[in-house]
């Protein structure tokens, strides 16, 4: 049948490979018009306004031809690189199946495959409800938690990330993402890796939960050796719930399935699971939880649709899930995660000697912290001071410049305000992906302790810039 044409164009139906042909071009005019205008002004500001044509596993490709190693995987939710041809594939057979998909009055196979396959990784646990996001995934704990105990308010770290609506702004750790958004929830923060502020809360006999991320995406900050197992202990001697938010740790990234399984003992009652377990296509989360827990809110026929998700369940994300749970399987990605990622650890962490800049590398698995600090040189110190004094943050900002624009490798600082650059890469990468990180990471350090050059005219750059935000 011949598609009908556009009233008054003269042209044939949606064509999109014509649309990008034909406005492409455009995309950063389209995001100043019509979306956040504040980003298109940043990457113009930082030089990250590039145009990328194509993309594959861990690698991007200008119009040039030119490669780009990708060391942020979309903020973790690229895990096993992009266009994985499995993942791919799946989702393409779901798509020619046709399935009777979200009637919202059926129970379709798919969503309870990949329940069943995720519960096989946590054995503790019991039940899954499918979400669209981390965010999501975190909202969902956090109400199931204080529904399950009755109790209204969740304790969480400071500095911690669990996402950005209400309910998961409300754990929070970072007042620069909450601020002008009160009344949020009465949720309260504690320090990380500090048992006796989480002790004096839970003596308040308030508390519904106590959310952590195994390790903080904010900095790449670890808790110390046993600190997940004695907190388990302290909720469960008060009645509170234990919620790990794995949405960026977990499915591998940090050398275990999940990031909590590296110390013994631990089993949350509720674990959140995102980013990578959509294999970078349809967006997915899950919260995997206790079977008391889901049968106290889900506790009767007129309950079944007390916390539900639209396209909660849907085929496609169900199969990329599957999908990329097989993949993690066959191509033994948890072990390939933990073997490269200390690879990239150990090599860095042998810089820190060499570079009076470099402070730290820090994290597990493929999910590395470089810290950069005070030197102790008379001339790096006073241009350490300046960029200190303007802004915390611009010297990390500084690395991550020439490793785009010299290296063509990708990364991002890890979070406002902080002189740390956070590592988290597809975790397919090798041997050939670590040379050139390292390679390249030591020539931008050599470039930053001869004190001149491209790089501290560029932290000028940055400077100005941010005296006038």
């Amino acid at each position: 049948m011949t598609p009908p044409e556009d009233a008054g164009t003269g042209r044939a139906g949606f064509d999109l490979a014509r649309l990008l042909a034909e406005r492409g071009g455009e995309r950063y005019d389209l995001h100043a018009r019509h979306l956040n205008h504040q980003l298109p002004r940043m990457l113009h500001t930082i030089g990250f306004d590039k145009v990328y044509e194509r993309a594959e596993g861990a690698y991007f490709w200008d119009a040039d031809g030119q490669d780009y190693l990708d060391m942020l995987a979309g903020f973790g939710v690229m895990g096993l690189g992009r266009h994985h041809p499995v993942v791919r594939k799946a989702l393409h057979d779901v798509l020619d199946a046709s399935l009777a998909d979200l009637t919202r009055f059926d129970c379709q196979p798919l969503p309870g495959l990949l329940a069943e396959k995720l519960l096989s990784s946590t054995p503790h646990l019991d039940r899954v409800f499918f979400g669209n996001s981390g965010t999501e995934a975190v909202e969902t704990a956090l109400k199931f938690a204080r529904y399950a105990t009755g109790s209204p308010r969740v304790l969480y770290c400071a500095h911690a990330f669990h996402g950005l609506t209400t309910g998961s702004l409300s754990v929070n750790g970072e007042d620069g993402f909450r601020d002008g958004f009160a009344p949020l929830l009465p949720d309260t923060a504690v320090p990380l890796g500090d048992l006796d502020a989480l002790e004096r809360e839970l003596r308040r006999g308030d508390v519904a939960a106590f959310v952590i991320e195994p390790i903080q995406g904010k900095g790449v900050h670890e808790p110390p050796p046993g600190y997940l197992r004695a907190a388990q202990d302290l909720l469960r001697r008060h009645k509170a719930l234990l919620i790990a938010d794995e949405v960026q740790t977990g499915l591998g990234r940090t050398g275990d399935f999940f990031a909590y399984q590296h110390e013994d003992g631990v089993e949350p009652d509720l674990v959140c699971v995102a980013k990578a377990l959509s294999g970078g296509y349809v967006p997915v989360g899950a919260t995997l939880g206790k079977d008391w827990i889901f049968k106290k809110v889900y506790s009767s026929m007129d309950r079944v649709l007390v916390h539900s998700a639209s396209f909660g369940s849907n085929a496609q994300a169900m199969a990329a899930g599957l999908a990329v749970l097989s993949v993690m399987e066959d191509e033994e990605i948890v072990a390939n995660a933990r073997h490269t990622g200390e690879l990239l650890r150990t090599r860095l962490a042998a810089l820190v000697d060499r570079y009076e800049l470099l402070h730290e590398v820090r994290g597990r698995g493929l999910m590395i912290g470089i810290e950069f600090g005070k030197p102790k040189s008379l001339g790096l110190r006073s241009r350490w001071a300046m960029l200190q004094a303007t802004r915390k943050g611009l010297f990390a900002q500084m690395v991550v410049v020439p490793l785009l624009q010299k290296h063509r490798i990708l990364t991002q600082v890890s979070g406002d305000h902080l002189e740390v650059i956070k590592l988290i890469p597809p975790l397919t990468i090798g041997e050939r992906e670590v040379d050139r990180f390292v390679d390249a990471f030591t020539a931008v350090m050599d470039d930053a302790h001869e004190g001149g050059g491209l790089m501290w005219e560029f932290g000028r750059t940055l400077m100005k810039q941010a005296l006038r935000t």
